[in-house]
């Protein structure tokens, strides 16, 4: 069942941001070079902090207005609370193996060239990365990817402070900013989030456009589909491949009801957690709705192939804060392809003993790899053509 929610809380006619305003971080690039000499200390961003850095500095992680100190942090690791009371589902920290850099540095940090924002170091120390990893991911086990990245990516330290922003980082993808978002969007209306990290096939497609007319969607709603582009696992798909899986996908539907935006967000595949900091950063961006699937965010171990999660931990946990954050869930549907009716729910395909019709995704990836055609129920040929394009380029 959906999320029974009370109505969002509109500013203008939008769902008002986490914690009621919309932060902007941006120094106005007229005053950069006034900022970067107040800078002491330098370091390089790894790109998920230049993904964190960017969602800091545009207000998608409103309301934080920099790193978080360590009393925020703990609060989150804990029990997904900032000390001031607010819901967050993930730490957002900047991490160091520096011994040099103390209490009151001002930090430039760079990224691939460019100067991305000053850091003013508030507070430093030593994480209890196994109870970090326990708490916001449900196992410290290494065969979890976040695990393994923060045990074997981050660094020793963790810092928090006051974040100013500077240059966004260069991508191929167009972020657009909560704001420039929320300029384009409908007022009062509903604005369901549709999140996922890979290419849009039929099937998911089905999925976001039955989801506009949910029960607990009001008449004319539309569905922002916002795609994270940053790092995700190491087997899946390249963030620029996808971005022109989505931009083909865009121009075929032409569909009125739809908005596309990319989010520059580093996935930690965590879940229950995960659908916390999702339904947060939509919310900055003027979703009301956020539709969520089976294991949202979900990984297997490494090693035995096992779900960390179960299926339906995401949705539970989503929907029981949703109230809390003045937003609604919508379950996906289950549903599938049949030879007589098309696409159909699940339980319609049992009750009336229809013929369904299924492709794995190892199986897709193999007539991909062959050449072979895709059944045009299964995938979109404009989406069809960009992924055999790339493996053409890849194998070159």
């Amino acid at each position: 069942m959906a999320a029974e929610a009370a109505a969002p809380t509109r500013i203008d006619g939008l769902q008002a941001p986490h914690g009621g305003k919309l932060v902007n971080l941006q120094v106005p690039e007229s005053e950069w070079d006034a900022v970067i000499k107040t800078a002491n200390k330098t370091m390089e961003a790894s790109d998920r902090n230049a993904c964190d850095i960017e969602l800091l500095s545009v207000g998608a992680f409103s309301p934080l207005t920099g790193f978080m100190n360590q009393p925020d942090y703990d609060g989150v690791v804990q029990d997904m609370r900032l000390t001031n009371g607010l819901l967050f589902g993930i730490p957002v920290v900047l991490d160091t193996n520096s011994t040099d850099i103390a209490v009151g540095d001002k930090v430039l940090v760079t990224y691939k060239g460019q100067n991305i924002a000053v850091v003013t170091i508030e507070s430093k120390w030593t994480p209890n990365k196994p109870v970090e990893c326990v708490k916001v991911y449900g196992t410290s086990s290494l065969e979890h990817p976040a695990v393994q990245m923060v045990a074997m990516e981050r660094g020793k330290f963790y810092m928090g402070g006051k974040v100013q922003g500077l240059a966004l980082p260069t991508r191929v993808f167009p972020c657009a900013s909560p704001a420039e978002v929320r300029a384009a969007l409908p007022k009062d209306t509903d604005v369901l989030a549709f999140q996922c990290r890979n290419p849009i096939h039929r099937a998911h497609y089905e999925l976001f456009i039955r989801a506009l007319d949910a029960p607990n969607a009001g008449p004319g709603a539309v569905c922002l589909v916002h795609p994270t582009c940053g790092p995700t696992q190491d087997d899946d798909i390249p963030g620029v491949v996808r971005f022109h899986t989505y931009e083909v996908l865009k121009n075929e539907v032409a569909n009125p009801r739809l908005r596309w935006a990319y989010l520059p967000y580093s996935m930690h595949m965590a879940g229950p957690r995960e659908a916390i900091q999702h339904m947060i950063i939509r919310k900055n961006y003027g979703c009301t709705h956020f539709i969520i699937g089976r294991d949202m965010a979900g990984c297997k171990s490494s090693i035995s192939g096992e779900d960390f999660y179960g299926a339906y931990d995401a949705q539970e946990l989503a929907t029981a804060n949703a109230p809390e954050l003045g937003m609604q869930t919508v379950p996906s549907l289950n549903i599938a392809y049949t030879k007589e009716k098309g696409y159909v729910t699940a339980d319609v395909a049992e009750k009336e003993n229809l013929t369904k019709l299924n492709l794995s995704g190892t199986k897709f990836r193999q007539m991909l790899r062959a050449g072979e055609e895709i059944p045009e129920w299964f995938a979109f040929k404009s989406v069809v053509k960009v992924l055999r394009d790339e493996l053409v380029n890849a194998s070159n």
